[in-house]
Order: structure tokens, then sequence, then C-alpha cells
């Protein structure tokens, strides 16, 4: 929990950096002037969607970076082989591309899926799933991130960071620049000191808020995801793999850029529950237990 809010408060510090930068750049040089709200507005979107889909258009990139994912080009043996033929079967049926498929090394069972688009992705599966879980189990797991592709959670959470990192950095500033004018009595002396630090925090606290909406939309699609791995493997495949995944929940060795798009997450209580990506896999297992599967719902694009 730690790491995820430094990260946050780094990555917010970092934007603000470079839009100052930016809007000053514009303004010294430039002569463009961003004191209203719809210049704002401009800023914020060109930031805050850019930000996203410049992630997005890396992320296999960086996923295979950040976890040393080998994709397999020739399988070497027979797992390899059964799993590529496995994706390849269930993005058929899906009716996606292909995608890329790799092998990563961590203890712990789980798998993720990413990519720029519903047939440009990546399934990588960790060393730990293939020790710890059956091919039934194991097929449920790779349905479950083919579905993610398929339903385009990765462009859907793309858009929705957007539109949030959007609404952060301009209530940030059109606040920031209220609360300003207030404290100087009015004077309009343009933004000092006082300014640049009450927009610091604002972007910190609404950035929090934007992070819960974002996790609650993540933990969403997980029950999306679970059905249509029910659908590409049959219900009891994921049911099993999901109480597999029982056995070590809470041992999550992959990296930020990619956490939230594993098969498995991390615990939460109380208020942390709100920063969870995925819902407690009790809760999953008894939705898909009484989920109708419907393999033209659960695998539609978004």
């Amino acid at each position: 929990m730690l790491n995820r809010i430094f990260l946050f408060l780094a990555t917010n510090l970092a934007v603000l950096l470079l839009l100052g930068i930016v809007m000053f750049v514009l303004q010294a040089v430039f002569g463009v002037r961003l004191g209203n709200n719809g210049a704002l507005l401009v800023m914020a979107m060109l930031f805050g969607f850019g930000g996203s889909f410049v992630s997005l258009l890396m992320s296999k990139w960086m996923a295979k970076r950040a976890t040393g994912a080998m994709v397999i080009t020739e399988p070497r043996n027979e797992m390899e082989r059964w799993l590529v033929t496995t994706v390849q079967r269930q993005a058929q049926a899906a009716g996606i591309g292909m995608p890329e498929v790799a092998i990563y090394d961590a203890p712990e069972i789980n798998a993720f899926a990413t990519g720029a688009n519903r047939n440009n992705a990546l399934v990588a599966v960790s060393t730990g799933l293939l020790r710890g879980m059956s091919r039934d189990e194991a097929e449920a797991v790779l349905g479950h991130e083919v579905a993610h592709v398929a339903n385009g959670d990765m462009v859907t959470m793309a858009l929705l960071q957007g539109v949030l990192n959007t609404f952060v950095i301009v209530l940030a500033r059109v606040i920031g620049r209220a609360i300003d004018g207030y404290l100087s009595g009015g004077r309009n002396e343009g933004p000092g000191l006082a300014y640049f630090a009450i927009v610091i925090v604002l972007d910190m606290v609404f950035g929090l808020f934007a992070s819960m909406i974002a996790m609650w939309f993540s933990r969403r699609r997980e029950f999306r995801a679970d059905i249509g791995g029910a659908t590409l493997a049959g219900r009891e495949k994921m049911i099993a793999a999901l109480e597999r995944l029982k056995q070590n929940h809470g041992a999550n060795t992959l990296p930020q850029q990619v956490a939230a798009f594993g098969i498995s997450g991390a615990l939460g209580h109380g208020l942390k529950k709100l920063m969870m990506s995925h819902p407690p896999l009790e809760q999953r297992i008894q939705a898909l237990r009484h989920a109708q599967l419907d393999g033209n719902h659960a695998v539609a694009a978004a």
C-alpha cells in the first residue's frame, strides 16, 4: 500500500512539474494565455489523456521489461505448445487477433494480459502458475486473460484514467486559483508559491479519490473476465482455478505497471479495500456460481 501511495505522489508531482513547465513556455515564449478555464481544460485533456494513451501504447513493451517475460516464438517443449495452442483456440472463439504468449519467472500463481487493442495483446503466465495449477485450471486462467482482451479492458481503463486525470488537473487548479485569490485578498498578482503548494495538495487529495474510482471499475471488470474465462474453458474449471488461487492469495510480485491486470490481486482490509484492483476471491467464486454464462456477453468488446 505504501508503495502505491508513493508511486501516486511521485506521478502527480511529475505531472505537475511537466504541466508547469509547458504552461510557462507557452506563456513566456509563445504568448499563449492560459488563465481561462477553457485553455486549462485543453491542457488538462492533453496531459490527462496523453499520459494514459502513451502508457497504453507502451504497455506490452513495459510489461515485458518489468516482468522479464519471454515471448514464445517457437515452442521448445510440450507445455509451451499447449499454452500457444490453448490461447490460439480461445482467441478464435472470442473473435480477437492472436495475442503474444509469454512466460515470466515468479513464484506465485498469476497471469496477466495487456496491449493497445484487441488484436495486439500479450498474455503472460508465471512459472509458479505452470508448477502449481493443473491444465484445466491453467486453461481457465488463460480464458480469463483472453476475456480481458476481448472485453477491451485495457483501452477502457486508459479512457477512464484519462477522464479522471483531466478532472484532477482542472479541479485542483480551479480551486487552487480560488483559494489563492481569497488568501491574497482578491489582488490579481498571478499565481505564487502559495498557489502551487495548494495545487500540489489538491492533486494528491483528488488523485486519491480518482484512484478509488479507477479501482472500483477494475474490480467490476474482474467479474466479467471470470465469466469470460468460464465461457471459454468451463464454469467448473474457472471456479477450480479461483479456488487454487486462494491457496497463495496475497503473494503478488507483479510490478505496479501490470498489477491491476493480473488474475490475482493483493489483500486489503478496511479502507485499503477501496484501493484494491481485484475483488476478494470468495466474492468472485460466489458470483461465478450464480452467473448466467452468455458467450456473446462475456467476451464482447467494451
